[in-house]
């Protein structure tokens, strides 16, 4: 099973999906067939060669416990773990990320990003878009002001080889929806367990009489695809007409080989799916991969739990800690064996760090102050830590970095000019990132 979906809002994260804050936050494939027309009409394309996979800790993790320890601070901030060396000489990770600390060498840390917004749905929304809350939001709220990091990337590029640009696994975080860009941007949502052994992707899975070459004719494969379930149409009347009316483009989605490849993670490697770990998050993160190795512009692994007011070095120590840090460490080491690591940028991060004291139950607190974001990848380079905070970890102190430069940075390195000027529904123009600065380190 998956960790636990909620933090200390209390509101489960599949409740939002219901939601439709901000325009249609996740697409059924019927959906994505109606809204796929739309989007070829008015949406520009670019050969642009860099995707990515972010991969989201929702509830904030701490960067004590993972890649900025302080060994030498006081017992009530150091906490119960030491630092280790790792594969770089001269930099020390945590006890709580070991086998990441032994993939130092091909990944960055910056250590000195942060705001000033300590409730979840703020620091979703700021560091899922660049863009800060034009209003308090609250630690509950569910909240799309502006267009997601992947909403934009599908916005810039569009379909692909009949695969949606921008995919969510299992589920889109609060803040990862399109706003006034349209459903058509809204990510792909592959739920479920790809650990199961009957895992499918839902709605694209082949009818018996397609996978197994029955269907001669092509009126035979039209009974065939339609014999899917339908699911509501959320854009016309009448749902029963949605997949004939697109069919076509439900051709294009069901007979690509390259889609039904990615989708297929059972075809994977056994040694492949045991180095991710036999858990739901490593083997999203491995699904991730194949989305990406077929050309799928961005991919966000959402994983919840991080949230950790109490029993955090439990966590730590427990099945929580040990599978996201095997499962990150086998994606970069996976992508780099395989020669996609150039052209793949990986992110890690959460909306912000934890606080500096451990508090009464052995947690953290919300701390948008300081935080950690691993980047790997696209020309990131390797074995390197950029900033720093003060010596007991209360506030970046060395290259002090906002959500805007992060976001100006993703934007460049994803080959999408910052400076772009979006239009709402409306007509009002929104510059996609204000203010924002190319954070230089991470090129190389």
């Amino acid at each position: 099973m998956s960790g636990p979906l909620f933090n200390c809002a209390g509101m489960p994260r599949r409740d939002f999906i219901q939601l439709g804050v901000g325009g249609a936050l996740s697409l059924g494939f019927a959906d994505l067939l109606q809204l796929k027309a739309q989007a070829a009409l008015q949406t520009p394309s670019a050969n642009k060669a860099v995707n990515c996979i972010m991969i989201w800790l929702d509830g904030g993790p701490s960067h004590y416990e993972t890649f900025d320890p302080k060994p030498e601070a006081p017992s009530e901030i150091r906490g119960e773990f030491k630092s280790i060396p790792t594969a770089v000489p001269g930099i020390h990770f945590s006890e709580g990320v070991p086998d990441l600390a032994k993939l130092a060498d091909r990944f960055t840390v910056v250590r000195s990003i942060c705001h000033k917004d300590p409730n979840h749905g703020g620091g979703n929304h700021y560091m899922m878009t660049g863009a800060p809350t034009p209003v308090p939001v609250a630690c509950g709220a569910f909240v799309t002001f502006h267009p997601s990091f992947g909403s934009v990337v599908s916005y810039d590029r569009g379909i692909r080889d009949g695969m949606p640009s921008y995919m969510s696994l299992p589920q889109v975080s609060r803040s990862g929806g399109p706003n006034f860009l349209g459903g058509q941007h809204a990510p792909f949502v592959i739920n479920g367990s790809p650990n199961d052994k009957a895992f499918q992707v839902r709605d694209v899975v082949l009818p018996p009489d397609i996978s197994q070459g029955r269907a001669s004719s092509r009126r035979e494969l039209r009974v065939a695809l339609d014999r899917l379930e339908r699911h509501t149409d959320r854009l016309a009347e009448d749902p029963a007409v949605t997949l004939d009316q697109y069919y076509q483009q439900g051709v294009d989605l069901l007979l690509s080989p390259k889609a039904q490849a990615a989708f297929d993670i059972h075809r994977e490697q056994e040694k492949v799916r045991d180095a991710y770990g036999r858990s739901d998050f490593g083997q999203r993160l491995l699904m991730a991969r194949r989305l990406v190795e077929v050309g799928v512009s961005w991919v966000t692994v959402y994983n919840g739990g991080w949230d950790h007011h109490t029993k955090i070095f439990t966590a730590f120590k427990g099945d929580q800690g040990r599978r996201m840090d095997q499962g990150v460490a086998a994606l970069i080491r996976d992508l780099d064996e395989r020669g996609l690591l150039a052209n793949t940028l990986v992110i890690l991060l959460g909306e912000f760090g934890r606080t500096p004291k451990v508090n009464k139950d052995g947690g953290r607190d919300h701390w948008p102050h300081a935080m950690s974001v691993l980047m790997a990848g696209a020309g990131v380079p390797r074995g390197h830590i950029v900033g720093a905070t003060d010596a007991k970890g209360y506030h970046a102190s060395e290259s002090v970095y906002r959500p805007e430069d992060f976001a100006t940075t993703l934007y460049t390195k994803m080959g999408i000019d910052p400076t772009r000027i979006l239009h709402t529904n409306t007509g009002r123009p929104v510059q996609l990132v204000s203010n924002g600065r190319v954070m230089k380190e991470l090129f190389s």
